[in-house]
C-alpha cells in the first residue's frame, strides 16, 4: 500500500514531538548561591564530558545608555578583552587558549554576555581571569583610543556601508519615540567619537557591578567547588549602584509611521515592525509559535506566499528577540528586481489578515510546535545550550524555574491564542514601515 507522504511526515512529527516533550519535561538539578556582593551563581552538574561552559550575564545594554553615551555597552564588550591588572593586553585570550579554552561575547539592547568554554582542569584559572577583568579592567588612554577606532570602523561596516543595517537602524529610531530601544547597540557615530573618560568609568562601574550580574556554570563540576571559587575569587569585588531603572514605557502608537532611505543599492529593501510585549509577557509563547508558522522554513506561510508562489522577493524573515521591555516584531524582505516594495508589503498584510480572520490548521500548529520544541531540546542537549538557556530564563523570564515549564507553555498554545495575538498586535496603527529605495548613482570612492 502506498503511504501518503504528508501523512507520513505528520506521523513522524507527532512522534518526535511526543519524545521531545517527554524528555524536555524532565527537570535537572540546579543549585544557586548568592555572593555577599550581590552576584548570583547558578550551577548545573553534568559529568558526561570533562568540559565546562560558563556564561556571565550583565544587565547592561543600549537601553541603559542616554544621548551622548550610546554605544558604550558594546564598547565595553571589546574593552573587557584588552587587559587588566594581572593579565595585560591580549593575555586574556592567550592564557585561556593555552589552557584549552575559548571565549566569546555579545551585546544587545538589554544585556552583555560573556561566554567561556574550557576543560575542567582550567577551572580556577578561568575564575582568576574573570575576577581580574571585572575588578581591575584597564582604562589605558591609548587602548581606549585604539578600541574607539575599532568600534567606529565596525559601525561604518555594519551600518553605514550596510543597506539592511542602516534601514534597520532607521526602523527602530522611528518606531520608538520615548523608550531607549530607539538607538542602535553600536551607538551613533557622534557619540562614539565623543565619549569622555568620566562617561566610560561611570558606565563600567554601574554595568559591571557584581550585583548586576548572574553567572551560570554547567559541566563537569560540583556546585560546592564553584561556590567556593566564587567566594574566593569574586565575593571580595565591591558592588556599586546598578544602572538606574528604565521606567519609560513607549506610548501607545496611534497611527502608522513610515521612513524612507534613499541609498545606492542594487535592490530595494522592505522592513516592517509592530510593537509587541516583553519576553516575560504571557503572550510570549503564542507569539513564538506564530513566528514559526510565518517564517520557519520554505513551507512557512510568508515564504510560500512572497517567495515561492507570487515570486515577489528573494527572501523574507522576521520575529522578535528576548527583551526586558516591550519590543518590536519585525519583518524583512528583499524584493526581486523590478518588483515594487508595495507589492511585497501588500502580500504580507494579506497573510497577516488571514491569521487574524481564520484559525491556522491543526497541521500548521502541530508542525510549529514540533519545530520550536526540537530547537528547545537541542539547546538542552549540550552544556553550552543549557548554560545559555538557564541564564536567559533567569534574566529575561525572571526565574530559571520557568525553564522547566516551557514545554508545557508551548504545548498549551491554541489556534485561538494565535488568532488573538495576531488581532491584538498586528494592527495598522501599531505598524512602522521602513523602505530603502535604490539610488542608481555610483557611490563615492572611500
Amino acid at each position: 500500500m502506498k503511504i501518503n507522504p504528508i501523512r507520513r511526515v505528520l506521523a513522524v512529527a507527532v512522534l518526535l514531538a511526543a519524545c521531545i516533550s517527554a524528555a524536555s519535561a524532565q527537570t535537572f538539578d540546579v543549585k544557586t548561591h548568592n555572593l555577599k556582593n550581590g552576584m548570583k551563581v547558578l550551577v548545573q552538574e553534568d559529568h558526561t564530558i570533562p568540559n565546562v561552559a560558563m556564561y556571565t550575564f550583565y544587565r547592561i545594554g543600549s537601553r541603559n545608555e542616554r544621548p551622548g553615551t550610546t554605544g558604550l555597552s558594546h564598547f565595553f564588550e571589546h574593552m573587557m578583552f584588552n587587559g587588566a591588572k594581572k593579565y595585560g593586553p591580549g593575555e586574556f585570550d592567550r592564557t585561556m587558549e593555552a589552557a584549552g579554552g575559548a571565549n566569546n561575547a555579545y551585546t544587545n539592547k538589554d544585556v552583555t554576555v560573556y561566554q567561556d568554554w574550557f576543560p575542567r582542569s582550567a577551572l580556577e584559572l578561568i575564575f582568576d581571569l574573570e575576577a581580574d577583568r571585572i575588578e581591575n579592567l584597564s582604562f589605558d588612554p591609548k587602548m581606549i583610543g585604539s578600541e574607539r577606532g575599532v568600534v567606529a570602523s565596525e559601525r561604518r561596516t555594519s551600518v553605514d556601508a550596510n543597506n539592511a543595517g542602516i534601514l534597520n537602524e532607521q526602523l527602530w529610531a522611528t518606531a520608538f519615540t520615548a523608550h531607549t530601544y530607539q538607538w542602535p547597540v553600536v551607538g551613533w557615530m557622534v557619540d562614539i567619537e565623543n565619549w569622555t573618560m568620566e562617561d566610560l568609568k561611570h558606565h563600567f562601574e554601574m554595568g559591571y557591578s557584581p550585583s548586576n550580574a548572574t553567572m551560570v556554570v554547567v559541566g563537569d563540576v560540583s556546585a560546592e567547588e564553584i561556590f567556593a571559587l566564587a567566594d574566593k575569587k569574586l565575593e571580595s569585588i565591591p558592588s556599586h549602584a546598578p544602572p538606574p531603572k528604565v521606567t519609560t514605557r513607549e506610548p501607545e502608537q496611534m497611527g502608522e509611521r513610515r521612513v524612507t532611505v534613499h541609498k545606492f543599492a542594487q535592490l530595494p529593501i522592505l522592513q516592517m515592525a509592530w510593537h509587541v510585549p516583553e519576553t516575560a509577557s504571557p503572550d510570549y509563547y503564542a507569539l513564538s509559535i506564530l513566528q514559526t508558522i510565518l517564517f520557519s522554513g520554505q513551507s512557512s506561510r510568508l515564504y510560500q506566499r512572497v517567495v515561492d508562489k507570487d515570486q515577489l522577493a528573494i527572501n523574507i524573515f522576521g520575529g522578535s528577540g528576548f527583551s526586558f521591555d516591550p519590543t518590536l516584531f519585525t519583518v524583512s524582505a528583499q524584493p526581486k528586481a523590478g518588483v515594487e516594495p508595495a507589492k511585497v508589503e501588500k502580500a504580507v498584510y494579506e497573510e497577516l489578515e488571514r491569521v487574524k480572520d481564520e484559525q491556522v490548521t491543526d497541521q500548521e500548529l502541530e508542525k510549529a510546535k514540533n519545530i520550536v520544541l526540537a530547537n528547545f531540546y537541542r539547546q538542552m542537549d549540550t552544556i553550552n545550550g543549557r548554560a545559555n538557556t538557564l541564564g536567559t530564563y533567569e534574566v529575561f523570564f525572571g526565574d530559571y524555574h520557568k525553564l522547566f515549564t516551557a514545554v508545557d507553555s508551548y504545548n498549551k498554545v491554541t489556534k485561538d491564542d494565535l488568532k488573538k495575538v495576531a488581532q491584538k498586535y498586528f494592527a495598522e496603527n501599531n505598524r512602522t514601515v521602513a523602505t530603502l529605495i535604490p539610488e542608481k548613482t555610483t557611490p563615492p570612492k572611500q
